[in-house]
């Protein structure tokens, strides 16, 4: 498990750098923080993009989760195209599971509602799938939705990358929403795992490092 582990988070690391999703430089975040590196997904453009991308959840989710759930749901937009490629790329390792998203506005004609594909079911155990979380304000737009839908079982968050930052409180943002919905959450590669594994010269990595120690979670 540990040489696959490797393996796929090494290769994703590459995979953003040379898609240009992951950029060193200076940015600045949403919350107005000063960060040496910025992680933006919107930067995916190609049909082989998302193609790959959805592979690596595929190979994260499996290597965390295994086959302990029944659906995706892709949070709109940007979890969207995640759920749909992820579960095209985990049928094509046998483990065939429903896709569902939700619509911003709610339809009030033809079938109507806001959720589009899979309709949850009672007893549903669903994975829900995002690119980066750091407060955790669209999973908490999202599992009432999923609960207002169905007496569903909520098996995990899946993001692409964990800043490892501090939510509201001294905990990582993302252990803190699994935390409040008593959910599994993970992501297919940390913060460290990219200062450890990317070709990063040294005043890069020192900066990360100063990054980390000034706003990651305790």
């Amino acid at each position: 498990m540990a040489n696959k582990d490797t393996h796929y988070k090494s290769q994703f690391i590459d995979f953003m750098i040379a898609a240009g999703v992951l950029t060193f430089g200076d940015f600045v975040t949403k919350s107005g923080r000063e960060t040496p590196y910025f992680v933006n997904t919107g930067n995916y453009r190609t049909g082989a993009q998302i193609r790959r991308l959805g592979q690596f959840y595929a190979e994260a989710i499996l290597d965390h989760v295994g086959t302990g759930f029944d659906v995706l749901f892709g949070p709109a937009y940007k979890g969207i195209p995640l759920a749909v490629e992820t579960a095209g790329a985990l049928a094509d390792s046998g483990h065939d599971v429903g896709f569902c998203f939700n619509r911003k506005e709610a339809k009030d004609h033809g079938e109507g509602g806001v959720l589009v594909g899979h309709r949850p079911a009672d007893g549903d155990r669903v994975l829900i799938i995002e690119d980066v979380t750091t407060a955790g304000t669209s999973i908490r737009e999202t599992v009432p939705i999923l609960r207002a839908a169905a007496d569903v079982e909520l098996a995990g968050l899946v993001v692409s990358v964990d800043r490892m930052e501090r939510g509201t409180g001294d905990r990582a943002a993302l252990a803190e929403v699994g935390d409040e919905f008593d959910m599994a959450t993970f992501a297919i590669v940390t913060v460290t795992d990219i200062v450890e594994r990317a070709d990063l010269d040294a005043g890069t990595v020192e900066r990360m490092h100063a990054y980390l120690e000034r706003y990651g979670a305790r």
